[in-house]
């Protein structure tokens, strides 16, 4: 079992939950399977979604129609896989990552899965990449630096187009998104996130719970209206 992000007595029971949802409605073929390995044996952060979540976001490719994907936070690209999985043959994942050295990782596992074709990796800051891309994205993924989240927000705005899908990630923090009067950046960053959709008119935005092997944590879902 992984480490999760936020432990929790029940870690096991949620984890084993997982297991069994994904055995059943996510089997990983041996090519996501290495991309788990070459990341351990990379030891980069444990960061990755579960196969459920992986699989949640490919059907979410799928439910949209999505052609043009943008993933701000690639790390050792298995969610990048996921989506490049579920997108059509002409489709592009545009993937922004800072770290060189997973960078790395993550092109190695694109190859090794013969998905590399439909990746389009960007190296650097996230803030310096955004203004250089073309919109529209059909989704956008944020899944980096949470204190960064504001303006991934507000440049995932600007590259979308109405009916835009916008998903952010860890959002929950194993609770702490509730304690207005915490220190962690984290926490902080993704509470100014949360404020900026719920107060943005060109939004309508929810946010779920999920519980499960990376322990207690949650997402949060948006879509561009027409204006």
């Amino acid at each position: 079992m992984r480490i999760p992000d936020y432990p929790n007595p029940d870690i096991h029971q949620w984890a084993a939950v997982d297991d069994y949802f994904g055995r059943l409605l996510a089997p990983q073929d041996t090519a996501f399977e290495q991309i788990l390995q070459c990341n351990k044996k990379a030891q980069l952060p444990v960061h990755d979604v579960s196969a459920v979540q992986g699989k949640f976001l490919a059907l979410l490719v799928q439910l949209t129609k999505a052609s043009r994907v943008l993933e701000i936070g690639t790390l050792g690209g298995y969610s990048t896989a996921w989506m490049a999985k579920a997108l059509p043959a002409e489709g592009i994942i545009t993937t922004l990552e800072i770290n060189p050295d997973h960078a790395k990782v993550a092109r190695e596992n694109w190859r090794n899965a013969q998905l590399d074709k439909q990746i389009d990796l960007h190296i650097g800051s996230a803030l310096d990449i955004l203004p250089t891309l073309n919109g529209p994205f059909d989704l956008v993924f944020i899944d980096a630096d949470k204190p960064n989240n504001p303006r991934y927000l507000e440049w995932a705005i600007k590259l979308s187009r109405p009916g835009t899908l916008i998903i952010g990630d860890n959002v929950v923090r194993g609770g702490g998104v509730i304690d207005s009067d915490s220190s962690d950046l984290s926490v902080k960053g993704v509470r100014e996130f949360m404020s900026l959709m719920a107060a943005d008119p060109r939004l309508e935005s929810t946010a779920l719970q999920t519980v499960g092997e990376k322990g207690w944590d949650g997402f949060s879902i948006s879509i561009v209206k027409n204006q």
